[in-house]
């Protein structure tokens, strides 16, 4: 038990180091939306929601992200239409990971949220 735990603390540890090196470009003003997300492929047990959370913190976007039952990942991300579509073309390059599909549903914006979370 004690190994999974400090292999995670490594894989973490990674994750957080190599979205810290994006490099983010310069975004051009574009709308805010929310979208919800649901990631299919091989997104589980690879840091796909920390990466998630990384990169949407540096990109100042707002909402969640979660496991599914059915072994997808699913976010509610609400920010700028560019940032969140930079998020999405990130999280589709991991090579840990393997993003076979995108499901994209718009939503209507949260007016009062404020940060980024991952729920367990």
């Amino acid at each position: 038990m004690r190994l999974m735990y400090y292999l995670k603390k490594i894989r973490d540890g990674y994750v957080i180091n190599q979205v810290s090196h994006i490099k983010l470009p310069l975004f051009e003003p574009s709308p805010i939306i929310r979208n919800r997300l649901i990631f299919s492929g091989r997104v589980q047990k690879v840091g796909f929601r920390l990466e998630t959370y990384e990169l949407a913190k540096r990109l100042c976007l707002t909402g969640w992200v979660k496991n599914r039952n059915d072994k997808n990942v699913e976010a509610e991300i609400q920010g700028e239409n560019a940032k969140i579509l930079f998020l999405i073309k990130c999280l589709k390059s991991l090579k840990r990971a393997s993003v076979s599909d995108v499901a994209i549903q718009e939503l209507p914006i949260v007016d009062d949220e404020t940060n980024f979370t991952v729920i367990k």
